[in-house]
């Protein structure tokens, strides 16, 4: 397994609770991917066995998936497990890694957080005004609700990558000190 390619995390009380929290989110959203598991084998039983596939079955593994999606990003981000296009980056200093997370996070996550959850307010407030359920009449009665994990993992995502600026302004106020140079 490869090391996350983050700068070596410094103390930083607020990142480290910042990360304290996403980690218990993050975990607690995992066992959604258990359940999924078990939905998708009992859909599969119901559907080859019994020839009896069931419209809510279906539409909860899509909620239980974008909620493990959703939810998991943020831990991705604090834990450098994410997917990262490296081609220079791993040559860099200690110090060109914090400024690189400082702009990505500055310049393309908070920005693209920040549209992804000013504009999903309405798409989900629209949802719990109307009651909004499935299209199937054997479907899913609360599409509301997973409608609302989108802003609220948006803003999870944001604080996540807020620890890992705080961590990356801390190697550069130490002027590149910590970590290989």
């Amino acid at each position: 397994m490869t090391q996350p390619s983050h700068p070596p995390p410094l103390s930083s009380p607020l990142a480290d609770s910042i990360e304290h929290v996403v980690r218990l989110v993050g975990r607690t959203f995992a066992w959604s991917y258990l359940v999924l598991v078990l939905v998708i084998i009992a859909q599969v039983v119901l559907r080859k066995v019994f020839n009896n596939g069931q419209i809510a079955l279906e539409e909860l593994q899509w909620h239980l998936y974008a909620i493990g999606v959703l939810f998991g990003l943020s831990y991705a981000e604090i834990t450098g497990t994410h997917v990262r296009v490296d081609i220079f980056y791993h040559r860099f200093t200690a110090k060109a890694k914090a400024w690189v997370e400082v702009v990505t996070v500055l310049f393309f996550v908070w920005p693209f957080m920040y549209v992804i959850f000013i504009h999903s307010l309405d798409f989900v407030y629209e949802a719990w005004r109307v009651g909004e359920r499935s299209n199937a009449p054997s479907g899913l009665p609360w599409r509301w609700l997973i409608k609302s994990a989108i802003p609220f993992s948006a803003a999870l995502l944001a604080f996540a990558s807020l620890a890992r600026l705080l961590r990356a302004m801390a190697v550069i106020r130490q002027g590149g000190q910590h970590g290989s140079e």
